[in-house]
């Protein structure tokens, strides 16, 4: 059993509390998710209840992990080990050697990973993201953990590896608690939300348990703010509508109070009785104002919505590409490739890690970017080929300097659910969700017509997930990108191709 009791995080620099007086209880075979805007503390809880250490430096915490719930295993987002070779990696656990050959063996089973490649020179930094995961895995399962405890284990992973993730997940019997923003693995995996919510700047933070699946939790959450907003608005007009009438009533008897004559004290008295009876009706409405059902407070999704005018003819040739072989050095990775594009067309290319979809995609940006007939904008897998780390945010969207400009990004950074110390920081120390925001708001406010995408929605949570997808749905220029979100694929892109050594072939009607 994991037990959290009482738990307060509050962030060192901007004394803001992340998560306030949380408690929460999983049981063995839970897959526990938690969901949450970016910046909203959801990987400082999985760090602090594996080792608060980990959060030390810039975070301040109170609480308790209840119980004894027995060996944990913590997955990073991020693999720092990249420099050594895969053995060097597992031999770093203490649990390494004291494993069977028939144990290893197991654990290489269960992850679809060889057996052998546990003790392989191959150097870490040459695994692809879903090998990756898998070997990150495997040096947790070395220690028999009753509880892992996963950030981003979809991270950077293709489908086949994703399809295998919620098998594994579905299988396992001990606890799991994780963080992904694949709303598909989540809804097929999931069987408890802990939703962390920010309502509003100054509020204390909300964090709820919910001991149901994703679909089921998204869908009477929707219908529960939606009845409470109705029932809300309803009993506020019928208030509005009493108190015009009140404030008629008092206008009227202040208005006979103030034509009645001192001969007529008897009408006066009258009207000073029906004055006070009058005010005693006010009160009577203040206090049940006071006992209205609230407007929900919610943490609202993202807002991106793409300006008119960027279309492109639907004739219009955006790109039309021949390649008769890719490389990556002396690496042949594809051979005829072909990509014809037009105006308004949405192009989607999945494919396994490591194929080559990213080094395509950058062949691609470099010819549409130098195109004087587009205004074409090219968001990378690693934001830092395209972000200026060293501004803030407000400066990279307001160059200028003028006041104009900078009330204009403030606004719109405030849309997208930063905060004003967020706005203030380096972009370098926002976190990948906000850094994905930055750039699509970039790219909305220039109102560019070609959209050039790597993996765009790979760090935005569950609750913008469907914000960004529609927003890019009903963009009207043309997208290419690449993805492995099924969301995406299926609700975005017209047009599907799996990138091969073969060259890029249609997909048709594939269900993900």
């Amino acid at each position: 059993m994991l037990q959290v009791k009482n738990l307060t995080l509050t962030h060192r620099k901007d004394l803001r509390t992340l998560i306030e007086d949380f408690s929460f209880v999983l049981n063995e075979g839970d897959k526990a998710v938690i969901i949450g805007e970016e910046g909203n503390g959801k990987s400082t809880l999985l760090k602090w209840i594996y080792d608060p250490a980990l959060i030390e430096l810039y975070c301040e915490w109170s609480g308790e992990l209840a119980g004894e719930p027995g060996p944990m295993g913590y997955l990073a987002q991020e693999l720092e080990e990249r420099e050594g070779s895969i053995y060097d990696y597992c031999a770093a656990s203490p649990f390494f050697f004291d494993l069977t050959p028939r144990e290893l063996a197991d654990i290489a089973r269960q992850l679809r990973f060889p057996a052998e490649e546990f003790y392989s020179d191959r150097p870490v930094s040459s695994l692809s993201g879903g090998e990756r995961i898998k070997l990150q895995l495997g040096r947790i399962l070395f220690g028999s953990p009753a509880v892992l405890l996963l950030d981003e284990p979809s991270s950077d992973v293709d489908l086949d590896t994703l399809q295998w993730l919620e098998s594994w997940l579905n299988g396992y019997r001990g606890i799991v608690l994780y963080i992904s923003h694949d709303e598909t693995l989540i809804e097929n995996t999931a069987t408890t939300v802990l939703h962390i919510e920010h309502p509003r700047e100054g509020k204390p933070p909300r964090c709820t348990v919910h001991r149901l699946d994703y679909s089921t939790y998204t869908s009477r959450r929707a219908d529960a703010i939606d009845s409470q907003t109705q029932q809300a608005r309803k009993e506020r007009e019928e208030y509005d509508k009493k108190m015009e009438k009140y404030r008629r009533i008092q206008q009227s008897v202040e208005h006979a109070q103030g034509a009645v004559s001192r001969q007529n004290p008897g009408k006066g008295r009258l009207l000073k009785k029906k004055m006070h009876a009058v005010l005693s009706m006010g009160r009577r409405f203040e206090r049940e104002a006071e006992n209205m059902t609230q407007l929900p407070e919610v943490e609202e999704a993202v807002f991106l919505r793409f300006p008119e005018g960027t279309a492109l003819p639907a004739g219009k040739t955006v790109l039309d590409l021949s390649l008769p072989e890719l490389r990556a050095g002396e690496r042949m990775l594809a051979e005829n490739i072909r990509l014809h594009v037009c105006g308004g067309e949405k192009v989607g290319i999945l494919g396994p890690n490591g194929a080559g979809k990213t080094t395509l995609l950058r062949r691609i940006a470099e010819e549409l970017l130098s195109r004087r007939d587009l205004h074409a904008a090219y968001m990378s897998q690693d934001y830092a080929d395209t972000l200026p780390m060293e501004l803030t945010p407000v400066t990279y969207l307001a160059p200028e300097g003028d006041t104009a400009s900078e009330t204009r990004a403030r606004t719109y950074l405030g849309s997208i659910r930063y905060t004003r110390q967020e706005m203030e920081h380096p972009i370098r120390a926002l976190s990948g969700g906000q850094k994905a925001k930055l750039l699509m708001t970039k790219m909305m406010l220039d109102g560019v017509n070609v959209l050039i995408l790597d993996e765009p929605t790979r760090n935005f949570s569950p609750i913008s997930g469907p914000r960004v997808r529609e927003a890019l749905a009903a963009y009207q220029g043309t997208i290419i990108s690449v993805s492995h979100d099924r969301k995406f694929l299926s609700e975005v892109c017209d047009k599907l191709y799996r990138f091969t050594e073969r060259g890029l072939i249609p997909v048709e009607n594939e269900a993900f």
